[in-house]
């Protein structure tokens, strides 16, 4: 029979809501910190068992961040890779510099060894496969590689696995005996290989020397947000490569790196100007945490990429008229 453990915050005194959930979060994945847009009306349950030697869960939250940072890296026990599968709601997954947008079906894989990000903008549900990285590796060469890249749920061997792993979790509560569930673990996994087999031959060449050293350049540049003297040069000192492949690593990007340390700083501003936490600190304040040592330069391009100023950005998100 299916052994099931399932948790809520639902009834629970606010003041104690947010310790539990990120206590019964980390424990049920690795460690990590949820941010709610509103703890006052915040609710979230999981619901969770096993399948063969892997972990499976379905969450539900409403809208939150959660971060796996540099210092829960540290804290992780277990190398494991989270296959997060969208059933209800949308979601975005970033990790190693990309990013994947979520909807209904669709899927993407997460390293819990490496700093991730998920934004959840409204209510969602999701089912997370947790797979040990011995495991996966024996379907996947480079699953490090994969990371953060969205998989459609409607079609392809994707659309199975998706499809599958849905049935699977709907019939898991009605009671399985142990051995139909490792037969099905086999299938999952053979259907995980067969899924990331089939993406173009643009994605399976990332996995190489060259996205080993970009991954590498993106943790260093997160890590190092806070930094005003953050540059290509003194990364590609850091990561112990020339400024001139540091480029080039770069070259088959959306964004040069100049652009990206840009966008995330501004992005990190932006989350920090919508947090309650934040509302008693200056605008500039929270612009120099990010690196940013001007506050002229700061507004500029804040309104280049949001068309407004911060503090109008502030104060609509705060719905203040």
């Amino acid at each position: 029979m299916a052994n099931i453990e399932s948790f809520s915050t639902i009834g629970l005194d606010p003041r104690r809501k947010l310790a539990f959930w990120n206590d019964r979060a980390s424990e049920s994945f690795s460690p990590l910190v949820s941010e709610p847009e509103d703890i006052r009306v915040f609710n979230g349950s999981i619901v969770r068992g096993s399948i063969g030697d892997m972990t499976l869960a379905e969450v539900f939250s409403d809208a939150q961040i959660v971060r796996h940072s540099r210092s829960h890296v540290a804290r992780t026990k277990d190398s494991t890779f989270f296959l997060h599968l969208q059933l209800e709601g949308e979601s975005i997954s970033r990790q190693d510099g990309r990013e994947s947008v979520l909807r209904v079906g669709d899927f993407t894989l997460c390293d819990s060894t490496r700093r991730y990000e998920m934004i959840f903008t409204g209510a969602n549900r999701m089912l997370v496969l947790g797979i040990p990285n011995a495991t996966l590796r024996r379907q996947v060469s480079c699953p490090e590689c994969l990371a953060a890249i969205p998989m459609s749920g409607v079609r392809g061997a994707s659309g199975l696995l998706s499809q599958l792993l849905r049935n699977y979790w709907s019939e898991y509560h009605k009671g399985l005996d142990e051995q139909t569930g490792s037969r099905v673990a086999v299938a999952i996994l053979d259907l995980i290989g067969a899924a990331y087999a089939d993406m173009p031959q643009a994605l399976a060449d990332r996995s190489s020397l060259g996205t080993a050293h970009r991954i590498r350049i993106i943790n260093f540049i997160e890590a190092h947000l806070n930094d005003p003297d953050l540059t290509p040069t003194r990364i590609a000192e850091a990561c112990k490569m020339t400024a001139r492949y540091l480029h080039h690593l770069f070259s088959d990007q959306d964004e040069t790196v100049a652009r990206y340390i840009l966008r995330r700083r501004l992005e990190a501003c932006s989350r920090a100007l919508q947090s309650g936490a934040q509302r008693g600190r200056t605008v500039t304040a929270i612009a120099f945490d990010y690196g940013f040592n001007s506050p002229t330069h700061f507004g500029r391009v804040f309104r280049a990429k949001y068309n407004v100023t911060p503090r109008e950005y502030r104060r609509a998100k705060a719905g203040i008229a």
